[in-house]
């Protein structure tokens, strides 16, 4: 059967750092308080002028490098991203531009935090499908653009960055022992809206707004969705935490990670943690971790990697693979 391979990665995080420390002069808060509650300490920041696009054009170069392929090899562009260049066109099409691309298609997914998830599984079934050979799938947030500055419960944090990987088309025996793509499964409960969102867009106020979160809320929540879509995973595959290689959750809170992790019994040594240095970055953190793994050699070839995600909505889901 044709399996999904990620056959290389690339990540980008602005220039710019900010510390806990500087956030102190800007709202009431402390070092301490993050991350104790977060597990944060620093988190990038787009410069004045540095677009999602700018982001997320960055990742997809080091991504084809990485992978040793040109745009011309790329027959689809899918950018996971709640925070676009504009309302239209899709910022995927301003990157496909910018990578000299004038062939295939590209667009944008939106599922907040979960987006890379959901966009890489949508990848997954266009690879199944034949309608792709190969398909560079990126995450590119600058949520710093649309935090209230004056709201410490949300602008500590979130950060911003881009991560890509290229998917491609390989034939495999059908086995859960497989490179690639072994399963992906995927969620979304509307009910939950109010918990996370922002509050502005074209077809209400006419405004970007700002993001809004219950965070009790969202963490009595977290946990137990996350360990849904997981456990869901095991059941497609046979697989179990004891055989997992590496876990890559969504880097939101590092309290949360722990909480699915030991719910989970995935050992400590085998999760993948960034949100300290980088923040909640939303559709990127995911690849953003990912890519930090694969490039200081804890994640090699044949490993069995898990990803999973929560979003506002709330969307979640979870996408098993063998690198």
């Amino acid at each position: 059967m044709i399996r999904s391979v990620i056959t290389g990665c690339g990540a980008y995080a602005p220039e710019k750092i900010m510390t806990n420390a500087e956030l102190e002069g800007i709202v009431d808060t402390s070092d301490e308080w993050i991350v104790q509650r977060t597990g944060i300490r620093q988190r990038h920041i787009a410069a004045e002028g540095e677009t999602t696009a700018d982001l997320g054009e960055k990742a997809a170069r080091n991504a084809l490098d990485n992978a040793g392929v040109g745009i011309e090899d790329i027959d689809l562009i899918i950018l996971a991203t709640s925070t676009p260049n504009n309302t239209f066109p899709a910022t995927s099409v301003e990157i496909q531009h910018r990578l000299g691309m004038k062939h295939g298609a590209a667009f944008d997914s939106q599922a907040v935090c979960s987006g890379f998830v959901f966009a890489l599984t949508t990848a997954d079934q266009y690879i199944r499908t034949g309608f792709s050979k190969r398909i560079l799938v990126i995450g590119a947030e600058t949520f710093s653009r649309i935090l209230d500055w004056t709201d410490r419960t949300t602008c500590v944090l979130f950060g911003d960055g881009a991560g890509a990987v290229v998917l491609e088309a390989c034939e495999q025996d059908g086995k859960p022992s497989d490179r690639g793509i072994l399963t992906s499964h995927l969620r979304s409960d509307g009910a939950h809206r109010e918990k996370l969102f922002v509050d502005g867009g074209p077809s209400t106020t006419g405004s970007v707004g700002h993001l809004r979160m219950a965070g009790k809320e969202v963490f009595r929540h977290a946990v137990g969705m996350i360990t849904d879509v997981i456990e869901d995973a095991y059941k497609a595959t046979g697989y179990t935490s004891d055989e997992l290689d590496w876990f890559v959750p969504h880097q939101a809170n590092k309290r949360i990670i722990d909480a699915s992790a030991k719910k989970l019994k995935i050992a400590p040594e085998k999760v993948v943690i960034t949100v300290d240095h980088h923040g909640n970055t939303s559709a990127a953190s995911i690849p953003l971790a990912l890519c930090e793994a694969v490039n200081d050699g804890r994640i090699k070839a044949g490993d069995l990697v898990m990803l999973e995600a929560m979003g506002g909505g709330f969307t979640w889901g979870s996408v098993l693979l063998r690198w």
